[in-house]
């Protein structure tokens, strides 16, 4: 019996065996004996999640554009499936071939949030490969990259190369270099030094870190004769048209979280949210033509069927010819009954224009932002909105026919009070008033407001990096406090996050080398998927860090000195670790930044050839 038909026989046995068949509409194959190089992307979490992510799509369409190399998936096998696969002596393996993984060139992993590490070494351990970079003598090289390698610190001990940045090109340009090495005949760690001279690829055996008597982090240094920069700057691609980017995308068999097509408008954001990681390690902003765009569009929707695009970037409503581009893709999809999905959208933007043009075809919930419900607050994290922007944007979105609207929160960031926490619900009854002003035979039945309150985590290369999170005790009074309130608000709905995993989160955001060892011991106490709450085990966690004598809240809960350094300060995002402490001063007095669009802030991204142009 084949692999294959020993993977098929489980499939009446495991949930949702879709997640493992393969052979979906527009999945890229080839003769393995036509490359010269093959490609597993791993992306740790379900089929569902991972194929709603648009950066592997971008880097499986890339590589794949390469006549000599094969780009194929894999996702992490849910419970069933990776318990099923070890009782029956099956490796993980690839949807498009069902080959397995430790026979594969390189490996690359996306990492796009903390909560996904378990899975990493899950993933390993089912392909056959040893944990441990040191243990390994052959198999793939492990390849990540994504918006948590800009502190990669407690996967350093698992993983033999970072890719900080835009993808596009030094993906290709390890592959290039995987061919080279192999021509040589080299052993395994010259493909470690060579890559280390490829910018944005940084090496973390290359480097040793130092330790400081209390804890902190004395340095990271790159080893001597090693040959690696002592500060690793990211890649970036400075201009977007002529960046790589699918002209068909896979259509999976069964439902994903994000089952539409997903066009990037523009990429990096300028608003400056203190709070942001994505919005500082993005930067500089890179706009898309919007005449590359329809023809975009066009291509995909011929090559998919979808009936659905969604105009995706960090924040869309900042794109400069929204209305515009809106307006042409409905005229140009309409007859098609394709209809145009805006994201999350900041509530300064006037979208009365664009919200106009997409609900031609069929409404849906407005996604809004405030993040923080008094106005002192908002200006602490520099959200550099009002309170007179939301009543405007959600009036003109109920003046047009919305009924749904969405209000995204956090608790526990950085000066707030009870008092910001009531404010929250203040905003939900203004917003719900907003709605019965609006006259009986304008106004869409069935109001739903939606008040979703994630907790706060400080995140590396933010200004808020030096900010403790709020302790657990002091996040559940916050969280029972804004229910109390909200439940005197008829028609809206209160989600939450459970502080537990936001914990785990922040400790391994601002963590080093060390929670290596609590991650290794995590995961073999039974952690997995800890993104999932009916998985998530806080008691293992606690356990695995007390195992590893390793103090969590060292982490997470400690206010950080503006003089350390910290465990990522020799990887470089672009933006100076000056500037993101001069905002956190800012955030201490409640005193805003201006988008950079309307004057240059001096955040550093300068420094980078083609950035700001």
């Amino acid at each position: 019996m084949t692999l294959s038909d020993r993977i098929e026989k489980l499939f009446m046995s495991v949930q949702k065996p879709v997640r493992y068949m393969g052979g979906e509409f527009n999945a890229v194959m080839k003769d393995p004996e036509d490359v010269a190089v093959r490609y597993a992307f791993l992306f740790p979490d379900t089929y569902e999640v991972g194929m709603s992510h648009l950066g592997m799509k971008i880097l499986y369409h890339a590589i794949n554009a390469r006549d000599d190399a094969w780009c194929e998936r894999v996702f992490s096998p849910w419970v069933d499936m990776a318990d099923l696969m070890r009782q029956n002596g099956i490796p993980l393996f690839t949807l498009e071939s069902r080959t397995p993984v430790r026979e594969f060139d390189l490996l690359g992993v996306t990492l796009q949030y903390e909560m996904s590490f378990t899975n990493i070494l899950e993933a390993l351990d089912l392909a056959g490969i040893p944990l441990r970079r040191e243990d390994r003598v052959d198999g793939p090289f492990v390849i990540c990259g994504g918006p948590c390698a800009f502190n990669p610190e407690p996967l350093a001990p698992f993983v033999d190369l970072i890719a900080l940045g835009d993808g596009e090109v030094e993906t290709g340009q390890t592959i290039d270099m995987y061919r080279k090495w192999k021509a040589s005949g080299l052993p395994r760690e010259a493909y470690l030094r060579m890559c280390a001279g490829i910018p944005g690829i940084y090496v973390p055996s290359l480097y040793d870190v130092s330790y400081n008597d209390d804890g902190t982090v004395r340095a990271v240094t790159p080893k001597p004769g090693s040959g690696a920069p002592e500060v690793v700057m990211k890649a970036m691609v400075p201009k977007l048209d002529e960046a790589v980017y699918p002209d068909k995308l896979i259509v999976p068999y069964g439902e994903i979280v994000h089952n539409r097509i997903m066009l990037e408008i523009f990429r990096g954001c300028t608003r400056g949210c203190r709070f942001c990681q994505a919005g500082m390690i993005y930067r500089p902003v890179r706009e898309r033509s919007m005449d590359h765009l329809m023809a975009m569009a066009e291509k995909l929707v011929a090559a998919t069927g979808y009936d659905e695009i969604s105009l995706m970037s960090l924040s869309s409503g900042d794109y400069s010819c929204l209305p515009e581009l809106a307006r042409a893709m409905v005229e140009k999809f309409a007859a098609r009954r394709v209809r145009i999905a805006l994201p999350s959208q900041r509530i300064d933007n006037v979208l009365t224009d664009t919200l106009k043009e997409t609900q031609k075809v069929k409404k849906t919930a407005l996604t809004l932002a405030p993040e923080a419900g008094t106005q002192r607050l908002r200006d602490v994290i520099n959200k550099g909105v009002t309170e007179a922007d939301l009543i405007r944007s959600v009036t003109d979105a109920f003046d047009q026919g919305w009924s749904a609207v969405k209000l995204y929160f956090m608790l526990g960031l950085p000066t707030e009070t009870d008092e910001d926490v009531l404010g929250i619900a203040d905003l939900a009854a203004k917003v719900r008033r907003c709605y019965f002003s609006i006259p009986k035979e304008r106004r869409a039945p069935g109001l739903r407001i939606t008040v979703s309150a994630s907790v706060f985590v400080p995140k590396n290369d933010t200004p808020f990096q030096w900010a403790p999170q709020l302790d657990y005790d002091s996040v559940v009074r916050r969280q029972r406090l804004l229910k109390q309130a909200l439940n005197q608000i008829k028609g809206v709905d209160f989600k939450y996050h459970a502080p537990d995993v936001s914990y785990i989160e922040a400790v391994f955001a601002r963590g080093d080398r060390r929670l290596g060892a609590a991650l290794e011991r995590a995961w073999r106490l039974g952690c997995r998927f800890d993104g999932w709450s009916d998985q998530f085990r806080y008691d293992l966690w606690l356990k695995a860090f007390e195992e590893c004598g390793l103090d969590p809240d060292f982490y997470a809960n400690r206010p950080r000195s503006e003089d350390e350094v910290f465990p990522w300060d020799h990887l470089d995002c672009g933006v100076t670790k000056q500037y993101l402490l001069s905002e956190w001063h800012k955030a201490q007095r409640a005193e805003c930044t201006r988008d950079c669009r309307k004057g240059c802030t001096g955040c550093g991204m300068k420094r980078y050839e083609g950035a700001c142009v």
